[in-house]
C-alpha cells in the first residue's frame, strides 16, 4: 500500500489534458489537474513496468519443451496468464481508491503483485473483493474510502482523472459519472467493448451475486443488460476457479449478436466460455427453414417435455420370454426374470444407457442359464449318464489351452469361478448375442424418431393430447427441413435417448471440448434476450446446466417470440417453477432522454405494465421524422443514411424496417446494417433510421418490436414515416 499523499490536493470534477496534450496551467484548479495527471502517470509506468517483466518472465518460462501431462498443464496455465497481460496493454490501470485510513489501492484489468511472494498488490484485480468499492461506495455509504478516482488513458498515456470525494461534500448520482458519460458519448464500433472502468452500483451488484441457483435480470433498453451478463461471467470464473474447468456457456439471441460481443470476454481474459445460440447448440444440426409463428408457438411449448419421455418409454422393449442359442444349445431367460433385469436397467438412465446395462445383466444370466443346465446333467451323470457331461466338458473346455492345469470341472465337472467369468466375457464377446440384442432393442436416432412423431398423427394425438386436432393438423403438415423449434425437441430426444457409446474428450481446451459434446454440463449459463426463449428451449438450458447456475439477462418488454408469455414468472416456470431470484436493472445509459421520452406509450399498447427504465443523459437532438410515400422509400433512405453518416463520422448507422421492406432497402444501402426489429436485439448504434414505424408496430408482437427499434441509438434518432399505404412490394 502506499500512503494517501495525494488526497488533500486531489479536485472533483474531471480532470483531463487539452486536445493538443497539454495540461491546462492558467488557473490554480489547472495546476491541481497537472499535478493529479502526472501522478498518476508515474503509477501508469510503474505498473506497465511491472507487467512487462512479468510477461518477460512467462515467455521465457513457455520457451521451455513440455516433457509430460503435468508440464503441459502448466503451460496451459502459464499460456492463460501470459495472454491475459499481453490483452491488459490498454486500460492496464483504470481507478483509485483513497482509504479513510490513508491506503491507496489502483484497480486495474488485471491484478499485479510487486516483486516477492508476500508483497502487497501493486494492482487489484477489477474483479477482486477488494476492488468492490470502486463500484458500489458512495457518500452515505463509503465503505471506508475516502475519494475514488477514475483514470482515463490512452495507449500508455494518462489523459485524465476524474474524482469523488466521498465525505458527503459532493453528491452525485452515478459512479464516475464523468467517466460514465465521456464513455457513452464515444462513437460506436460496431463491437462492444468492456466497461469494467465505469460499472455502476446497481451493475455490480448483480455481476457478483451468488451463483447457487438462476437469477433472472429484468432491465430495459440500455441499462446494461450484457454488460452486465459478460462481466458476471468474467467474475464467476475469478472467483470460482473450478468453474473454468466446467466452462460457462453463453447463448445470444443471434450469430450477428455473438459477433457483436466476441471480443469482450477474451479482452477480459476468459476464454473457458462456449457461445452459441438455441439453434447452433446441437453442433450436428443446421436449421433449414423459417416457421410460421403459430407452428414456434406450438412446439415451443412445455407440453413436449413429457410427451416425448413417454414417446420414448413406449419405445423400451416389453418383458417376455428370450430363448438364446448358446455353442449350439437353446438356453431360455423366463419371463418374470427379464422383467426384473428391465426394471433394473431402465431405472434413471436414458434409453441406450439403459440398453448397455440390460445387455451386461443379460450375459450374466445366460451364464447363470448355462451352468444351471450343466449342473442338472452332473445330476444326470450321476444316474449313469457319463457321456453327457464328458461332452459338456469338452463344449465349455473348447477354447481353453490344452496344456491348462486340470482345477473345478476338470475334476468334478463344477465350473470354477474363473472359468464362470471366462463364460460371461465370452457371451459379452460373441457376436450372435449382440444381434439378438440389437434386434429386440435397437438403436435408435434422435432425428429419425422426431421426423416419424411430428408427421403421425395418431402418435401426436397419443403422446401430446393437450393438442387440438387443429394443431396436430398443422404440425404434421410441416415439411421436412427442420425448424428452430424443432432444435430442443431434437435435444430433448437426444438427452432421453443417450448416446450409444460414451463420447471421448477431445481438444486441448476445455470450451472446445465442451463445444463438441452435446451432454456436456458447465460450470455457469448466462442467456442474454432470455426473454425470447421458449418453454422447450428453457428445458434445453437445464439440461445443460443442472445445477441451476444460470444468469438470465433480458426485458419482458421486449419480447417478440411467437410465446405468449408476458412475465418472467410465466418465462420460466416450465422449468424453474418459484425457485428463482429476480434482479432489475433500473437505470438507462445509452439511450438519451429525448428518445426514451417516446417509448411510453408504444409500452402501453405492447400492454407492458413495466415501468420504463430512467433515462440519465441527454444527447441534446431530439428526432426527427421525416414523411414520404412509398415510391420515394428507396431515394430517402439514401440520402437520410448518408446524412446520418456525416453527422456520425467515425462511428455507426443502422437502418431497422418491417420485415417485408428489407430487401426493398438492402437493394440502395449496401453499407449499413439493414436489420428488422427483431434482429437488432442487443445491438446499437450512434444513429438509427427508423423506416415505417407503423409498419413494425402492424407485425406480430409490434408494438415490442416497436420499443425495441426506437430504442437502438446513443445519439441521434430519425423517422421515415409513410403516407398512402400500399401493399409492400
Amino acid at each position: 500500500m502506499r500512503s494517501n499523499s495525494a488526497l488533500s490536493n486531489g479536485t472533483a470534477g474531471v480532470s483531463e489534458v487539452t486536445p493538443n496534450g497539454e495540461p491546462p496551467t492558467s488557473t490554480a484548479e489547472g495546476v491541481a489537474r497537472r499535478s493529479a495527471v502526472a501522478e498518476e502517470q508515474a503509477f501508469l509506468d510503474l505498473a506497465t513496468a511491472r507487467r512487462d517483466r512479468l510477461a518477460e518472465h512467462l515467455q521465457g518460462e513457455l520457451s521451455s519443451e513440455a516433457l509430460d501431462a503435468l508440464e503441459r498443464a502448466r503451460q496451459r496455465m502459464l499460456r492463460q496468464q501470459y495472454d491475459e497481460l499481453g490483452r491488459a496493454r490498454e486500460g492496464l490501470v483504470f481507478g483509485r481508491l483513497d482509504g479513510l485510513d490513508g491506503t491507496v489501492r489502483h484497480v486495474g484489468r488485471v491484478g499485479l503483485r510487486n516483486d516477492g511472494e508476500d508483497s502487497e498488490p501493486l494492482l487489484v484485480d477489477w474483479r477482486a473483493p477488494a476492488a468492490r468499492p470502486f463500484y458500489t461506495a458512495t457518500a452515505v455509504d463509503p465503505q471506508g474510502q475516502a475519494r475514488r478516482r477514475h483514470i482515463r488513458t490512452r495507449g500508455s498515456a494518462v489523459v485524465g482523472v476524474d474524482d469523488e470525494p466521498l465525505d458527503g461534500t459532493m453528491t452525485a448520482e452515478l459512479v464516475g459519472e464523468g467517466a460514465l458519460l465521456a464513455a457513452l458519448d464515444q462513437r460506436r464500433t460496431g463491437r462492444m467493448s468492456t466497461a469494467i472502468s465505469t460499472l455502476q452500483r446497481e451493475q455490480d451488484d448483480i455481476i457478483r451475486a451468488e451463483a447457487t441457483g438462476p437469477l433472472i435480470v429484468q432491465g430495459g433498453p440500455g441499462t446494461g443488460k450484457t454488460v452486465v451478463a459478460l462481466h458476471r461471467v468474467a467474475y464467476l470464473l475469478f472467483a470460482h476457479r473450478n468453474m473454468a474447468d466446467q466452462a460457462v456457456l453463453v447463448l445470444g439471441p443471434s450469430p450477428r449478436f455473438l459477433q457483436y460481443i466476441a471480443q469482450v470476454l477474451p479482452a477480459l481474459g476468459e476464454t473457458a466460455v462456449v457461445s452459441a445460440t438455441c439453434d447452433t447448440l446441437l453442433t450436428e444440426i443446421r436449421v433449414g427453414r423459417d416457421e410460421s409463428r403459430l407452428l414456434a408457438e406450438i412446439k415451443g411449448r412445455a407440453l413436449w417435455q413429457p410427451a416425448l419421455e413417454n414417446y420414448v418409454m413406449s419405445l423400451l422393449p416389453r418383458p417376455r420370454e428370450l430363448k438364446l442359442r448358446w455353442e449350439g444349445e437353446f438356453y431360455v431367460i423366463t419371463t418374470a426374470t427379464v422383467a426384473q433385469a428391465l426394471a433394473s436397467a431402465v431405472q434413471g438412465r436414458p434409453y441406450h444407457r439403459a440398453r448397455a446395462a440390460f445387455a451386461e445383466q443379460l450375459h450374466h444370466l445366460l451364464a447363470e442359464v448355462v451352468v444351471e443346465q450343466r449342473e442338472a446333467l452332473m445330476n444326470e451323470m450321476e444316474e449313469g449318464f457319463e457321456d453327457i457331461l464328458a461332452r459338456v466338458d469338452r463344449d465349455m473346455r473348447q477354447d481353453h489351452h490344452s496344456g491348462r492345469t486340470s482345477t473345478g470341472s476338470d475334476i468334478d465337472g463344477l465350473l470354477s469361478d474363473e472359468e464362470i467369468e471366462h463364460l460371461r466375457n465370452r457371451i459379452a464377446e460373441n457376436a450372435t448375442i449382440a444381434r439378438f440384442i440389437e434386434a429386440w432393442w435397437p438403436t435408435l436416432d434422435a432425428e429419425t424418431l422426431l421426423g416419424d412423431l411430428l408427421t403421425n398423427r395418431t402418435l401426436l394425438a397419443r403422446f401430446a393430447p393437450q393438442l387440438s386436432p387443429q394443431e396436430i393438423t398443422a404440425v404434421s403438415a410441416e415439411p421436412t427441413p427442420w425448424a428452430s423449434s424443432d432444435i430442443p425437441l431434437l435435444d430433448a430426444l437426444a438427452d432421453l435417448l443417450g448416446e450409444v457409446d460414451a463420447p471421448q474428450p477431445q481438444g486441448e481446451f476445455v470450451a472446445d471440448r465442451a463445444r463438441r459434446q452435446r451432454g456436456w454440463v458447465y460450470g455457469h449459463v448466462v442467456i442474454d434476450e432470455a426473454q425470447e426463449l421458449s418453454e422447450m428451449q428453457w428445458h434445453m438450458v437445464l439440461r445443460r446446466c443442472p445445477s441451476r447456475s444460470i444468469t438470465a439477462v433480458g426485458d419482458i418488454d421486449q419480447a417478440e417470440a411467437a410465446h405468449r408469455h408476458t412475465s418472467w414468472a410465466q418465462a420460466v416456470r416450465a422449468a424453474f417453477g418459484d425457485r428463482w431470484t429476480a434482479a432489475e436493472l433500473t437505470i438507462c445509459y445509452r439511450t438519451p432522454r429525448e428518445v426514451m421520452d417516446l417509448t411510453e406509450p408504444v409500452l402501453q399498447k405492447a400492454g407492458s405494465h413495466n415501468t420504463p427504465p430512467r433515462a440519465v443523459r441527454s444527447s441534446g437532438i431530439a428526432p426527427w421524422k421525416l414523411t414520404i410515400t412509398p415510391a420515394d422509400l428507396a431515394d430517402a433512405a439514401a440520402q437520410a443514411v448518408r446524412q446520418l453518416q456525416q453527422r456520425w463520422h467515425g462511428g455507426t448507422v443502422g437502418v431497422i424496417a418491417p420485415a417485408d421492406r428489407i430487401g426493398e432497402l438492402l437493394a440502395v444501402l449496401s453499407d449499413v446494417p439493414v436489420l428488422t426489429a427483431t434482429q437488432s436485439k442487443g445491438l446499437e448504434w450512434d444513429a438509427t433510421l427508423l423506416i415505417d414505424p407503423q409498419g413494425i408496430a402492424a407485425e406480430p408482437r409490434g408494438w415490442n418490436g416497436l420499443y425495441v427499434a426506437l430504442t437502438r441509438c446513443t445519439q441521434e434518432l430519425g423517422q421515415l414515416i409513410l403516407t398512402q399505404q400500399s401493399p409492400h412490394p
